[in-house]
């Protein structure tokens, strides 16, 4: 039966089953009514409750716990191809092949651990468990390098020094070491800054900005913990021992996990709400369903329609979201058709048939999300070159300070560490605050267009970076350059910029635009980003590799970088870059914010629905 049939027999205004329905047209998205508070597993903690919990005075236990956490999992692989090379004496194919699959299930596990932490156990003991999985990788690692048995022996001395590679079950130990370690990572990577973003009540202003500030604390801490890991433990591994430069981080694993239980009785923790999957399956059949009720025109007045809009559950910290227009279709999930949809206590009949208007629209988060996720492969895409040809760069240049210090090549990442340690607080600080009072925006500037930024940065980057190779290339004269690795600085700083406002944009955004039942799915996008990266690079370089070094041309990618073009590969990054910003500008333009955007003088009325970029 249709919408217009049902008003013919005066069925839908008179009935007192509407108790939880709402009349077209949709409630303005400028003011959407503030959550209520989130509670913990017991039910007894809630923020601005009498007793207070959350917070930044948790915060020295959460970030305490991750920076040591990463310090453990960092300071152990940051140097692990080395240590295959060395110690299980894996040649350059093999070990680079094992690195590319670990490093590739440990971008997609988070979605696994995500899904099992909004559907069923909820953060902190993803968090807890995934915790002691890593410890158990670690401890598997160390004492692969600290017994004989587990490693293969040291090569032998002579003419043309004899290496015996691995065992079955050497590799065996490494690769459960390895597992633990992706098991880990799928737990903690996407469940980590969600469970601080808990931690603050997104209803209060001094919530919302507190927030912002932890995504920035976060990754400046992140930053400072790769800066301490390219250097003081990797210069343990290569220089003292490798049992003494894996046991330190285990060690530090230990002190991270002991910090995340010492301040349980402090934190918030939500409750998981179920399947978070099934949710968005069930708005998707039930509109497919009623694909043949016919929605009101927006202009036919306040009695064209009705909606099911029951209150959120008690205890929800999703956040109460009124009725948009765009992706209409998804909205017949939501219209009630009295006889079929609803009891005589005006409660759902059939949750395949009638959905609420917040499951609807937490679908409607999800399909916006998506167009603007593929434009951040290309940051990242730019950022993974650092550690490749940059690296080849430097090892044809002039890396010395001074008469005796020489810079290593590998080191040079930390150039673009050291510009986001310097930058996050500055930004957090300074520039935050000063753009707030003239911009009105929470954030001093928007989330998209802070990844926007980003995006410009990378490109610049990319460009700049060609340009330094010409010039090194013109220096070298066929040999190594006399020209300074200080002229790497430039493009290294500008990637830093890049790093610092479009990946940190992308975490605020997927924890901030998500649903709030699915905020550790999001957050888990930010490492499939990375992965998909992974991938692109690695297809970009072969089909680069392929096709330009034929018919007496040149090879881009020359192993004799002189030989090669280096500058040309970097340019081809820059132009998908600016295609790509222009179709992340198209999308932007378009996006509707779930999240509150404005400040108001009492920022109690700030409009968030139609606001672009």
């Amino acid at each position: 039966m249709e919408l217009e049939d049902e008003k013919k027999d005066g069925k839908v205004n008179s009935s007192s089953q509407l108790a939880f329905c709402i009349k077209w047209p949709p409630i303005s998205s400028s003011s959407s009514p503030s959550p209520p508070p989130p509670e913990s597993l017991s039910g007894d903690v809630k923020h601005g409750g009498d007793v207070k919990h959350g917070g930044w005075k948790t915060m020295p236990f959460i970030l305490g716990n991750e920076t040591f956490e990463r310090l453990a999992s960092f300071g152990l692989t940051a140097n692990f191809t080395v240590f295959l090379l060395t110690v299980f004496h894996l040649n350059i194919v093999s070990a680079s092949n094992m690195m590319n699959i670990w490093a590739s299930i440990s971008n997609f596990t988070p979605l696994i651990g995500a899904f099992i932490s909004d559907s069923y156990i909820g953060k902190f003991w993803t968090i807890a468990i995934s915790s002691f999985a890593q410890f158990l990788g670690m401890v598997t690692l160390t004492t692969i390098a600290s017994r004989r048995g587990m490693r293969p022996p040291p090569c032998t001395a002579g003419g043309s020094p004899q290496c015996e590679g691995p065992t079955r079950s050497q590799l065996g130990y490494l690769i459960m070491g390895l597992g633990f370690l992706s098991i880990g990572t799928g737990g903690i990577r996407p469940c980590s800054i969600p469970f601080g973003v808990d931690q603050f009540d997104s209803s209060t202003p001094e919530g919302r900005k507190g927030i912002t500030s932890f995504f920035n604390w976060y990754y400046m801490s992140f930053t400072v913990v790769l800066i301490i890991c390219m250097t003081v433990v990797v210069y343990i591994q290569d220089n003292l021992s490798w049992v003494i430069g894996f046991g330190i981080p285990t060690g530090l694993m230990v002190i991270g996990i002991g910090l995340f239980f010492l301040g349980m009785r402090r934190y918030v923790r939500v409750k998981p709400e179920g399947s978070v999957f099934s949710g968005v399956a069930r708005v998707a059949v039930a509109a497919y369903r009623k694909r043949r009720v016919r929605l009101p025109a927006n202009d036919s007045g306040a009695a064209a329609g009705v909606y099911y809009n029951p209150p959120l559950p008690p205890g929800s910290a999703a956040t109460k979201l009124p009725l948009t227009k765009d992706y209409g279709f998804l909205n017949k999930a939501a219209v009630v058709v009295i006889e079929e949809d609803l009891t005589g206590d005006g409660k759902c009949r059939n949750r395949w048939r009638l959905c609420s208007i917040q499951e609807t629209e937490e679908v409607k988060c999800i399909v916006r999300v998506i167009p603007i996720w593929p434009a951040g492969i290309a940051c990242s895409l730019a950022i993974i070159q650092q550690g490749t040809f940059t690296i080849n760069q430097a090892l044809q240049m002039n890396r010395h300070l001074g008469r005796r210090f020489q810079i290593p090549a590998g080191s040079l990442f930390v150039v673009s560490l050291l510009t986001i340690a310097v930058l996050l607080p500055f930004y957090d600080r300074v520039l935050v605050p000063w753009a707030r009072k003239r911009t009105r925006v929470i954030g001093g500037i928007t989330i998209l267009q802070r990844m926007g930024i980003g995006l410009a940065f990378s490109i610049l980057a990319m460009a700049v970076s060609g340009f330094v190779e010409i010039k090194r290339r013109a220096a070298a004269n066929g040999g190594a350059s006399p020209l300074s690795v200080a002229w790497l600085f430039p493009q290294l700083m500008v990637m830093g910029f890049a790093e610092a406002f479009n990946i940190l944009g992308q975490i605020e955004f997927y924890n901030k635009e998500f649903p709030e039942n699915m905020n550790s799915i999001g957050n888990s996008l930010v490492s499939v980003t990375w992965g998909v990266a992974g991938y692109v690079s690695t297809m970009l370089v072969n089909t680069v590799h392929k096709t330009t070094g034929v018919h007496g041309r040149p090879d881009w990618l020359n192993d004799d970088i002189n030989a090669g073009r280096l500058e040309n590969f970097y340019f081809v990054i820059a132009g998908m870059g600016v295609v790509n910003l222009v179709y992340f500008m198209v999308v932007a333009r378009r996006y509707r914010y779930k999240s509150k955007v404005w400040v108001d003088d009492d920022d109690d009325n700030g409009d968030n629905g139609d606001l672009k970029v």
